[in-house]
């Protein structure tokens, strides 16, 4: 019996080719993009689940309170990771860590690699395994390093065995391969190329071993018996015990949550990649929803042409219920074809998509997971599109069908137009998004930075680059390609150092003020284009000013009424303000800027801005730099990054949410034409008759375009009048986590309303024009 309905169902659709091209691909654009988001969404789901002892391991952050407001600080005292694990029963196993990125020279081979010197533990909180050596041996000598195979192979080669080796770090320190570990996979939230004993890094700073500096990443592992709750409130205790402050507080970030929740306000979770992932995955299932009304749609308006058919089958026996199973059928038949394009446009699509979202996604159809998907996806499509369209047309009472009365479908008229209403109503819901979303973009983008991003580029400070930096510094200017060249202990973009406890003229409870501070040369300000607003620069000979500090405006407000310049501000070390700066903005692009202090003081710079000349091409810029570097910092390669583009990084959800809003816009809207041209079809040709009557009497070719449709544009018209409202509102919704936004203007939706309409004109006018411009002979000759 399934072999007949499938043979019946094939039959049916090779006599309707058209309409079953139009089912088909549009069932497949819908299938094909969420597809795609479920690719996406696995990958997003699948952060740091290799890690195998995902209900135990947790990062361990600080809440601090500055001013009245909670602040989030991925840090920790270094002496807290040996106190947890000593002092909270529930805690086995604890490690500190920080990121070092070094240079790596076996020869003539030198890479920069990026690791972690980390304690013992952080080896099995991992459960990093080892390919040569062994964890309990790893880091039993002080001068150990541990490599993954990939970092083995990019300096001695494949299949060499390294273990024993002595690597040259930083063109000075030598290090022992005591280990080899399997490379970690792409998606972690912490990678590391390398990790080595943490002492090595802290043996002669004396400063980690208290708890009044914040620096530390740490990772803790509770026993499976333990209950989070419990050690979570002893972890925030303990902090406020050790440093007698109840303003610092940490707590427990479960290992799920490192990519996915990471946004911390006030103290509170409140979300993060998890979001994106959110959203996506119901606009996946939104263009799904509108291939499926496509289909329901097209389905429904060849009813008449197969009312013959439902009457002869029900007159020869058939029931209504045999009936239903063969047009689900046919549906069914329909999806899975269109499952099968849909696969083919995946392998055509998904290295664009690929390179729009900046992921390395494979299609992996011999994952049971991904044929599991693709199965239920068309089961789905297939039995959902479907469901109605085989209950109408099975609803025909085959007397009035032979007798040769016309098929009520008063019902189905309306909710064809309501499905076309539907469709529309979210395309141009889409439409708007996508304006308010670039607008956003455009504006956060246009903001006054307070410096000048564009033509600087950033190098990591390394070698002899601080010792040579007056040498370095004159040859780069005298190369033509560089105007000015500065030194800063952070990153421009970055947050960097910071503290508290300061006191200064003029300012009353000033201890609980969150104070940046910035260590630069005499020439950094100008290089980053940064304005002083009051008094002077820095001098530079930097013992002039070693007792001198410059203040941003904000900080300058906290002084009270009148000048800064000249009043103190005690931080151990009294300082005196010798120049006031334009606030600039930094960490955080849409919010405030927070005070800074600047020091004439670069002697632990970790960054080199230069500023290029534009009226010289880029290529001979960087091969310009790249040869003074070359001279006077030989060991290491020119690696180099453009500050425009580690600004417009910061934006990377919002630019993903951007280029996904445009694609899924013109997939929606690609699918309700499809669904509309199939319907302007069938409305001609149902019409044809009466057009053919029309151009007798002497109807022109506009007017009977015009007659065609008006019916369809008015259903766009009621379409826009829904969606504006719809729009407004979740436009608004998302606009209000952002602090610096914009605000919606009435034009954009008369736009997106105008966009609309077009659309719906070109597909409907095609139809109608190839209607009006037909034989009327060919239409009346059977009356």
């Amino acid at each position: 019996m399934i072999l007949n309905y499938i043979k019946i169902a094939f039959r049916t659709l090779r006599k309707n080719k058209g309409y079953s091209f139009l089912n088909i691909f549009g069932l497949a654009i819908g299938i094909t993009c969420a597809s795609l988001i479920f690719l996406w969404v696995e990958d997003e789901l699948s952060f740091d689940s290799e890690f195998e002892k995902q209900d135990q391991v947790y990062y361990v952050p600080t809440h601090q309170e500055y001013d009245g407001e909670w602040r989030t600080f991925n840090s920790t005292p270094g002496p807290f990771a040996e106190a947890m694990k000593t002092e909270i029963p529930g805690i086995v196993k604890a490690s500190r860590t920080k990121h070092r990125d070094f240079l790596f020279a076996v020869n003539d081979n030198a890479i920069n690699s990026g690791g972690r010197f980390v304690d013992a533990d952080f080896i099995e909180i991992f459960s990093l395994k080892f390919v040569e050596g062994n964890a309990k041996d790893a880091f039993k000598n002080p001068e150990a390093i541990v490599i993954t195979e990939e970092t083995a192979e990019q300096l001695y080669g494949e299949n060499i065995k390294v273990l024993g080796k002595v690597l040259t770090i930083d063109n000075k320190d030598q290090y022992l391969i005591t280990g080899v570990i399997e490379n970690l996979p792409k998606n972690v939230t912490f990678p590391v190329n390398w990790i080595a004993p943490f002492e090595r890094w802290s043996g002669d700073k004396e400063w980690t071993n208290g708890y009044g500096s914040f620096f530390a990443d740490t990772f803790v592992e509770l026993s499976p018996e333990a209950d989070f709750n419990t050690v979570d409130a002893q972890v925030r205790h303990l902090l406020e015990k050790k440093t007698g402050d109840s303003d610092s507080k940490a707590f427990l970030h479960s290992i799920k949550d490192w990519h996915l929740r990471d946004h911390f306000e006030n103290g509170k979770q409140v979300g993060g990649r998890i979001d994106s992932v959110r959203l996506f995955t119901i606009i996946a299932l939104i263009i799904l929803l509108i291939a499926c009304v496509n289909f329901m749609n097209l389905s429904t308006a060849r009813s008449e042409k197969r009312a013959n058919e439902v009457g002869v089958r029900k007159a020869m026996g058939s029931g209504r219920t045999r009936l239903i199973f063969q047009f689900i059928s046919e549906a069914l038949i329909l999806a899975f074809i269109a499952t099968i394009v849909s696969v083919l446009l995946l392998f055509l699509l998904l290295p664009q998509f690929n390179l729009l979202i900046e992921k390395d996604l494979v299609l992996g159809l011999a994952k049971p997971l991904h044929m599991v998907f693709l199965l239920g996806i068309t089961l789905v499509c297939g039995i959902f599109a479907g469901l109605y369209p085989a209950f109408y047309l099975s609803s025909f009472k085959p007397v009035e069908v032979l007798k040769g009365l016309k098929v009520t479908q008063g019902s189905a008229n309306y909710i064809r137009k309501g499905l076309v209403v539907g469709q529309f109503t979210i395309s141009i819901v889409f439409i708007i998004c996508t304006i308010l979303v670039y607008q956003q973009l455009q504006h956060i983008k246009n903001r006054d930075l307070g410096f000048d991003k564009d033509q600087l580029i950033s190098l990591n400070v390394n070698g002899t680059m601080i010792e040579k930096f007056d040498v370095i510094k004159q040859d780069l200017i005298h190369t033509g390609a560089v105007s000015s060249v500065g030194l800063n202990n952070s990153g421009i973009l970055n947050g960097g150092n910071n503290g508290s406890n300061l006191t200064w003229t003029g300012g009353t409870n000033t201890e609980d003020v969150l104070i940046f501070f910035r260590y630069v040369s005499s020439d950094f300000l100008e290089t980053a284009g940064m304005e002083i607003v009051e008094g002077r620069g820095f001098y530079e000979n930097m013992a002039k000013d070693s007792a001198s500090v410059l203040i941003t405006e904000s900080f300058a407000k906290l002084m009270g009424q009148g000048s800064a310049i000249g009043k103190k501000i005690d931080r151990g070390d009294v300082y005196t303000v010798v120049g006031v700066v334009k606030d600039y903005l930094f960490d955080d692009m849409y919010g405030q800027s927070d005070p800074v202090m600047f020091f004439n003081y670069h002697g632990e710079a970790s960054y080199m801005y230069l500023k290029t000349n534009p009226k010289i091409g880029t290529s001979d810029v960087l091969s310009k730099i790249e040869a003074v570097m070359k001279k006077h910092n030989p060991a290491f390669p020119f690696e180099y990054s453009f500050v425009d583009d580690a600004f417009n990084a910061k934006f990377k959800s919002e630019q993903l949410v951007g280029k996904l809003s445009q694609l899924f816009a013109l997939l929606a809207i690609l699918i309700s034409c499809l669904g509309l041209f199939g319907l302007a079809a069938y409305t001609a040709e149902q019409r044809s008759k009466e057009i053919g009557v029309r151009k007798v009497l002497g109807a022109s070719v506009a007017g009977i375009v015009k007659l065609l449709s008006k019916d369809f544009l008015k259903l766009v018209g009621l379409a826009i009048v829904i969606a504006i409202p719809m729009a407004w509102y979740v436009m608004d919704n998302w606009l209000g986590n952002y602090a610096y936004r914009i605000e919606i203007n009435w034009w954009i939706f008369v736009i997106a309303g105008a966009v609309a309409i077009v659309i719906a004109m070109v597909t409907v006018s095609f139809q109608a024009v190839k209607a009006a411009l037909a034989n009327p002979v060919d239409s009346l000759k059977t009356e």
